[in-house]
């Protein structure tokens, strides 16, 4: 039997509670390949499940986690283009070099 909004919304709280409540400090965190130590960068751990840990290199305080399900919509995501950045209008936007070239050819 399918489960209702209610049990599906209460399952993904209880979730992310216990997700929360993970011991996460001896975890070893990841960084793409050629970031140097100094420099900003976004860090991710892998937690038991399948969950992910995510934190700014910048802020390591702060750490957002994800289960299982969220990180496979959010990389599949990710490599469909869902989430590329648009250039900002007046400011040109992460995007704008890589439009600019892409209009020139």
């Amino acid at each position: 039997m399918a489960e209702t909004a209610e049990e599906i919304k209460a399952r993904k709280e209880r979730e992310k509670n216990e997700l929360y409540a993970l011991d996460i400090s001896g975890v070893e965190w990841h960084s793409a390949p050629g970031t140097e130590e100094h420099e900003e960068r976004v860090e991710i751990a892998y937690l038991p499940d399948g969950a992910v840990a995510m934190r700014s290199s910048l802020d390591p305080d702060t750490v957002l986690r994800y289960t299982e399900a969220e990180w496979r919509a959010f990389v599949l995501g990710a490599r469909d283009g869902e989430f590329d950045l648009e250039p900002t209008p007046g400011t040109g936007g992460a995007d704008a070099a890589g439009t600019a070239a892409g209009a020139a050819e």
